[in-house]
């Protein structure tokens, strides 16, 4: 099956980079290596890189610069995020461009509002971003960490474009999203992106997970990758090539139906 996101053809799931090149502050020492890990996923067939102008503020996004720059362009789908505290029409095109740069390209496949900001009217945040689109800057627009109200406000206060996907945490550990922002995005053909997938490897304490990754003689990580697959795309997030080849291990199987409903059954 091809994987699509906002109709775009892509792997079966993407990179995450939160803690690349630091957390909300650049810590450059261990960059080659960030550089060096994303462009092993890449050579391995991932095509889907996320990251956000937050993410040690701003230094991820010159990260990912680095190691796309002799890959094509077109053969990628960047993903990047606006901080709520830039959702002023203004702040959120000057963030935009900002990130555009330290990027190195001259557009981002996907561009989400990264938390929800009660106090600027989502009118005018989307408004900028459908600006962005027209000027060819962005091709897709969504938002992330949105609850159900929220999504359905972000989807009514577009005019020229639509909210392509939600991107929330959705992991096997934390679940709730399956009774409802997950089908509200299935039934208003919103994507869902999900963020800490794995759960940043800590699914030992699952015993049902483990049961069942036996069966395909696969690991915990790879079968609770496979689980979230089902109903959302996943970006994990990898540092090293030996995690991102255990990572892809979990495309050398396919849950089944009823596996899949005994882990989506169990409530430890």
């Amino acid at each position: 099956m091809v994987r699509t996101l906002c109709g775009s053809s892509v792997s079966d799931f993407g990179i995450g980079t939160w803690g690349m090149g630091g957390r909300s502050s650049p810590e450059p020492g261990n960059d080659l290596v960030q550089v060096e890990a994303i462009k092993y996923a890449l050579d391995k067939g991932t095509n889907v890189i996320d990251t956000a102008e937050m993410y040690a503020s701003g230094h991820t996004e010159e990260i990912v610069s680095k190691a796309i720059k002799e890959y094509d362009r077109e053969n990628l789908f960047i993903i990047t995020k606006v901080w709520n505290t830039h959702l002023r029409s203004q702040d959120l095109l000057k963030a935009a461009y900002q990130s555009l740069k330290r990027l190195g390209t001259s557009y981002v496949d996907l561009y989400l509002i990264h938390w929800p900001n009660p106090s600027v009217p989502i009118s005018e945040s989307i408004s900028a971003m459908e600006k962005l689109v027209k000027d060819g800057f962005v091709r897709n627009i969504g938002v992330s960490n949105f609850n159900v109200k929220e999504l359905q406000d972000a989807m009514d206060a577009t005019k020229k474009c639509e909210i392509r996907a939600n991107q929330i945490e959705y992991n096997y550990g934390k679940r709730e999203p399956e009774v409802d922002v997950i089908p509200f995005c299935e039934k208003n053909k919103v994507d869902v992106i999900a963020y800490t997938p794995i759960m940043k490897g800590h699914l030992t304490s699952y015993d049902v997970l483990r049961k069942i990754a036996q069966k395909y003689n696969a690991t915990a990580i790879q079968t609770a990758l496979n689980y979230v697959m089902r109903r959302s795309y996943p970006i994990p997030k990898s540092s090293s090539k030996s995690h991102i080849d255990e990572l892809l291990g979990s495309l050398d199987f396919k849950l089944s139906d009823l596996d899949y409903n005994e882990l989506k059954d169990n409530r430890y």
